[in-house]
Order: structure tokens, then C-alpha cells, then sequence
């Protein structure tokens, strides 16, 4: 992930999302996991897409990607499944939460 100065940002959201977009590893998420941050993207669905809905607090389309399990918050059952493996994900940060889906 590129992370930039602080200061006076001038970037549009798309470009700004870019930014914070990137592939990691579980135990880069794991933390985000534990603090209750971390939502699941259903991998039909555009990480932009979802991430621009909580950029621009869309409500509505967030709580029905919720309610149709394309959004998921993870349990710990799922995360015990990615404890040993090397598997890579596409994350993205729109703080304070980080969106994910496998590689």
C-alpha cells in the first residue's frame, strides 16, 4: 500500500482509494480482524465499488451488501482458516474499516 504525506489532499475518491489499495498477507489483516475493522468483499462485487459506497457514507447500499451476505464481517472461524497459509489478499483501506478479498 503507498501511504502519502500529510497535508492538503487534492486527489479525487478514486484516486485517493488507489492509494490505500494493495495485496497483503493475513497477518497484515489479522490486527484489523481483532479490532472488528475487517469486512469480507464477495469476490463478484468491485473493491472500488464497495469501498467509494463507504467513502461517500452510502448507507444504503452498504447495509443491503450486508443483508445479502456480499458483505461480510468475519467470525473467528473464518480467520483460523487463513492462520497458516500464505494466501494473499486485495485490501482497502477507508478507515476505520479495511475491506478484503482473496487474490
Amino acid at each position: 500500500m503507498k501511504y502519502v504525506m500529510l497535508g492538503e489532499d487534492h486527489s479525487t475518491t478514486a484516486e485517493k482509494l488507489a492509494k490505500y489499495t494493495g495485496h497483503v498477507s493475513w497477518s497484515y489483516l489479522r490486527p484489523h480482524h481483532e479490532n472488528g475493522s475487517l469486512l469480507f468483499v464477495d469476490p463478484e462485487l468491485k473493491l472500488e465499488e464497495v469501498g467509494t459506497a463507504f467513502a461517500h457514507n452510502d448507507r444504503n447500499r452498504v447495509e443491503a451488501w450486508l443483508k445479502s451476505g456480499e458483505l461480510v464481517k468475519i467470525g473467528n472461524l473464518h480467520a483460523a482458516q487463513w492462520e497458516d497459509t500464505d494466501a494473499e489478499f486485495e485490501a482497502l483501506v477507508v478507515s476505520p474499516f479495511v475491506l478484503f478479498r482473496p487474490v
